[in-house]
């Protein structure tokens, strides 16, 4: 049985996306709070991997791309600097490599560094989406991923029925801020009292907020007849000139926020929310937020998606919790008529919002709350798999 070495661990991590260098900055702090004898870390991140101690091989942003107009456009970037991250890799001979997201190029790295170093023991952290579609990638990762560290509590069964790598569940991000999602009683008393305090994310990304500003403004402007409500819309500051463009053709009196602190508190405070699909779902859920979910896509990804998709429900806390209890809303059926039905709703008193609340609040016990942090968890499992141990599934 091997065993971590008598002096710094030499961890080589790779981010190619904002989301990743999050995960990447946490889990780097939790190796250094848990590494017997200290940990160098060589690699390629953000600020926030930056701000843990890495000097990055080169930006991370030349990684960074949204659909295939930018993946074309930066295809040469992108292949130069993955001979450069697997030369570099090689070059430093590293205990473990850990590989944050960013399936496209993350694995693309692990396998030409297993062809290279074939006894260097690889991680990933963040599964990527085989339980929605492309199953066949968990079975591809198996050849040069060692172990899986997963974020949703269901993928390492589905790993396992894939064939994937094995796979540890270390927990959800969002975990580690529910303090700030969470209700005090003051603040849950507000959630009862009018005006009815409404959050609305219509996404984090352009083409989401151009497919889905319309229609959520009309939507808004019907289920404000007759209602005392109040709507709060959270967005990143560099969206806020189009956001205000969009709400500005709203037939409704919108609230924008832009700080972590400002909506954190709105979504402690917020009665129901309308929202993209995505990740703020399961944060509105994790808040015990009553939620209704819409997306549009592109019309050719529209006519594919039946085909490739394998799943019941694209919205996250359906997923967790096995059952349905978010109402989506997709391309033909993200009507303004639709969603205001729905938010009407889950802003009652009624079955539809106890539904959701009451599915909500299980998600604590899904999640393993009050076990370790996820970043010390997914620490932790580094650790094992650097000195050869099988992390617990």
């Amino acid at each position: 049985m091997a065993e971590l070495p008598d002096r710094p661990l030499s961890v080589f991590i790779v981010a190619g996306e904002e989301s990743g260098d999050q995960l990447g900055g946490a889990l780097m702090e939790g190796l250094v709070r848990l590494a017997p004898h200290g940990v160098h870390f060589k690699g390629v991140g953000g600020h926030r991997m930056a701000g843990a101690g890495l000097e990055s091989l080169f930006p991370m942003d030349d990684l960074t791309v949204m659909g295939f107009a930018q993946v074309f456009g930066k295809l040469r970037v992108i292949l130069r600097r993955l001979s450069e991250t697997v030369d570099a890799i090689v070059a430093a001979a590293p205990d473990i490599l850990v590989l944050v997201d960013a399936p496209d190029f993350t694995h693309r790295v692990a396998a030409r560094v297993r062809r290279r170093m074939p006894n260097l023991p690889i991680v990933k952290y963040v599964s990527p989406t085989v339980w929605a579609w492309r199953p066949g990638r968990a079975k591809a990762m198996r050849p040069s991923i060692d172990h899986l560290l997963a974020l949703l509590p269901f993928e390492p069964g589905v790993h396992k029925r894939l064939g994937g790598p094995p796979t540890t569940y270390v927990g959800h991000p969002l975990l580690e801020r529910l303090g700030a999602l969470r209700p005090s009683a003051t603040e849950l008393a507000r959630r009862a009292a009018r005006p009815y305090r409404v959050l609305i994310l219509p996404g984090s990304r352009r083409l989401e907020i151009e497919r889905l500003g319309a229609v959520f403004g009309e939507a808004l402007g019907l289920v404000s007849v007759g209602r005392d409500t109040e709507f709060v819309l959270p967005t990143l500051p560099r969206l806020l000139p189009m956001v205000e463009a969009v709400v500005a053709q709203w037939p409704v009196r919108v609230r924008i926020i832009t700080s972590e602190a400002e909506k954190h508190a709105a979504f402690r405070t917020a009665r129901a929310a309308l929202a993209a699909s995505g990740t703020v779902t399961l944060e509105l859920a994790l808040a015990g937020v009553p939620t209704v979910a819409a997306y549009k896509v592109a019309g050719w990804e529209a006519l594919i998606a039946p085909y490739v998709l394998t799943i019941p429900s694209v919205i996250l806390p359906n997923l967790v919790l096995d059952e349905n209890v978010v109402p989506e809303f997709l391309q033909h059926d993200c009507t303004p008529e639709k969603l205001a039905s729905a938010l009407d709703a889950v802003l009652l008193d009624g079955a539809d919002r106890r539904r959701q609340i009451e599915a909500f609040a299980r998600l604590e016990e899904i999640f393993g709350v009050g076990e370790a942090a996820p970043s010390l968890r997914a620490a932790a499992a580094v650790l094992e798999t650097a000195a050869g141990q099988v992390p617990r599934t």
